[in-house]
């Protein structure tokens, strides 16, 4: 009997010991989902926010009464960012600027990266603080327009691709992603049956790393994409080489130039505000339509190559 009784309270015991473990996790789950949320919604509602302001009317721009809904719904100012012929050949500019720019970039870091990452080679910590000290120091703007100027660059499209192409600290995640992820032995192996370098490094090397270079591919098109101070300082003469960025730049100076010469007029101008909310939009959304397609290796790449090595 007094077994029985034992036995009794023990399973009793267990089971108000798994119910306060599942209370437990619930409450911790609750927790971890709403942090999530808010993070989520910080990404998201700015985002909302300036759709809204890019669809709705000028009147309740102006009277900031946009918070998240779009009010008096109207495509004005994307009509007349469409309206401008020449947007459509900047943004065929941004594309190809943007395809090359990563596959120079690619190629350069990748390349410099695997010999990096070998132990085998002699003073490559001393190289690799070569790199790493130009992400500290600059020349300034001055120095690199007389640099480009020299070189002929001035008003051609490769003054939008070549100076940028190189990244340390891309260099520096790629280094370390090599050096965790491949080993010395299978290097080794691949050596010993007679396979060189370049062969190493596109038999072995790449398909390792596509996770890696689906992460750095997205760091370079997106920076090459939003970048449009370099375009602002290089391209002045040959008008038809603007990207998109700073196409809609000149776009925007030029609608709140307008805009406040006509204030007072009966003129009917689009607001600034709506047209900058509307620009934003326009030079967002084709970057993030690349997005979904990498997701999966971006995840996967960012994790590897926060590892040090």
């Amino acid at each position: 009997m007094c077994a029985y009784v034992a036995a009794k309270k023990m399973v009793t015991s267990e089971k108000k010991y798994v119910t306060k473990t599942k209370i437990k996790n619930i409450a911790f789950d609750i927790i971890i989902y709403s942090f999530i949320t808010l993070v989520a919604l910080t990404c998201v509602l700015p985002f909302i926010h300036v759709f809204s302001k890019s669809i709705s009317n000028e009147a309740f721009v102006i009277a900031n009464k946009i918070i998240l809904l779009p009010k008096s719904i109207t495509f004005e100012a994307y009509r007349k960012i469409f309206a401008d012929h020449s947007i459509l050949r900047s943004m065929y500019i941004s594309v190809i600027v943007t395809v090359l720019f990563t596959i120079l970039g690619l190629l350069i870091t990748i390349c410099a990266a695997y010999p990096l990452s070998r132990r085998s080679l002699k003073g490559r910590s001393i190289i690799t603080f070569f790199f790493m000290f130009t992400m500290y120091f600059s020349g300034g703007i001055i120095p690199e327009f007389l640099l480009m100027n020299e070189l002929k660059l001035i008003d051609k499209i490769a003054v939008l691709i070549l100076p940028l192409a190189f990244s340390p600290y891309n260099l520096l995640i790629m280094k370390t992603t090599l050096q965790n992820s491949i080993s010395e032995s299978l290097i080794e192996s691949a050596l010993i049956d007679g396979a060189g370098h370049i062969r190493i490094l596109r038999s072995i090397v790449i398909p390792l790393s596509k996770p890696i270079i689906a992460t750095l591919s997205l760091f370079y098109a997106v920076g090459r994409w939003n970048q449009y101070q370099d375009a602002l300082f290089y391209i002045k003469q040959n008008t038809a080489l603007r990207p998109l960025q700073l196409k809609l730049y000149y776009l925007i100076v030029t609608a709140t130039e307008s805009f406040q010469a006509a204030v007072e007029g009966s003129a009917q101008y689009t607001n600034p505000e709506v047209l900058k909310a509307s620009c934003i939009m326009f030079a967002t959304i084709p970057i993030i339509c690349v997005y979904p397609f990498v997701q999966n290796y971006f995840v996967q790449g960012t994790m590897i190559g926060s590892v040090k090595g």
